[in-house]
C-alpha cells in the first residue's frame, strides 16, 4: 500500500507528527504506517522561530535522520521556505530523494496573512512531478483573516490532498469534504470531535500536528514539578511554545 492508498475518506490515516529522531522511532516502533514532522518542534528543537522559513535545512536533517525507519514520512515545509517555486522544487526533488512519501505546503504566511491564491498555485504545482503526495494547506480557519474556504479548496485542486487546520464543526467539516474531490486532511483536536466523528464526516487523514510535542514539554515539565512537589500547569499552548521562541 503507497501514502496516497492510505488516505480514505470514511476511513482516516491517524498521522502522528514526529519533531526528533527519538520521537520518530518511537511512533514507527508502535506500529504507525505514516508520521509527518511538525514544524513547531523542528524550530523549537533548534531555537528558531516556527512558520518564518527558518528551518529549511534543519528539516532536510531531520528527514535524512529518520529515513530508514521503515515508515513513510510526509515533511511540513511550512509554505516550501520559498516564494520561488523553482526553489520549492528543488526541496521537494531533494525530500524524494531521500525518500519522503509527501510533503505539507500551506498558504499562511508570517505576517498573518494568506500568500496569494495564484502565487500558492504556482507552489502547489512546483512541488508536483517528484512523485510525492502533495497536501495543500490553507489557513483561512487558522489566521482568521477572511480568506475564503471552499475558495481556496478549489483554486488547490490540483494538490493531492486538502489540508483545513482549525476547523471543528463537523458540518463545515463535512461540507467541505463533499465539496472536493481530494482527500480531506484535518487537525485533531484534544477537546474537539473524535476520530469516529470525522471518520463519518467524510474526513480521509487526521493529523497531531504540535500537539505531539506539546504534550511531551507537557509532560517533561510535570515530572520535573512533580519531583518538587508542585502542580503542573495544562499543557503548554501553540501560542505559548512559540512566544519562547527567538523571533
Amino acid at each position: 500500500m503507497n501514502f496516497h492508498d492510505l488516505h480514505r475518506p470514511g476511513d482516516p490515516l491517524l498521522l502522528p507528527n514526529a519533531w526528533d529522531y527519538g520521537s520518530a522511532a518511537l511512533l514507527a516502533a508502535h506500529g504507525f504506517p505514516a508520521i509527518g514532522t511538525t514544524s513547531l518542534g523542528v524550530a523549537a528543537a533548534y531555537g528558531k522561530p516556527d512558520g518564518t522559513g527558518a528551518t529549511k535545512a534543519e528539516t532536510i536533517e531531520l528527514v535524512e535522520a529518520i529515513k530508514d525507519l521503515g515508515v513513510m514520512v510526509t515533511v511540513d515545509i511550512e509554505g516550501g521556505f520559498s516564494d520561488d517555486p523553482a526553489e520549492v522544487s528543488d526541496l521537494v526533488a531533494s525530500l524524494a530523494v531521500l525518500g519522503a512519501v509527501g510533503v505539507n505546503l500551506e498558504d499562511g504566511r508570517p505576517d498573518g496573512t494568506l500568500r496569494p491564491i495564484e502565487l500558492h498555485q504556482r507552489i502547489i504545482e512546483a512541488a508536483k512531478g517528484h512523485g510525492v503526495f502533495v497536501n495543500a494547506r490553507t489557513d483561512t480557519y487558522w489566521l482568521k483573516t477572511g480568506g475564503d474556504t471552499m475558495e481556496r479548496v478549489a483554486a488547490y485542486g490540483h494538490a493531492d490532498g486538502i489540508f483545513v487546520p482549525g476547523m471543528t464543526d463537523l458540518k463545515e467539516i463535512a461540507e467541505v469534504a463533499a465539496g472536493t474531490p481530494l482527500p480531506l486532511n484535518v487537525l485533531h483536536q484534544p477537546n474537539g470531535p473524535t476520530l469516529a466523528q470525522l471518520a463519518e464526516a467524510g474526513v480521509a487523514r487526521v493529523s497531531t500536528g504540535s500537539l505531539l510535542y506539546r504534550a511531551a514539554l507537557g509532560e517533561a515539565v510535570a515530572t520535573a514539578l512533580a519531583a518538587q512537589g508542585k502542580q503542573a500547569p495544562p499543557m503548554p499552548t501553540y501560542a505559548e511554545i512559540s512566544a519562547l521562541l527567538p523571533r
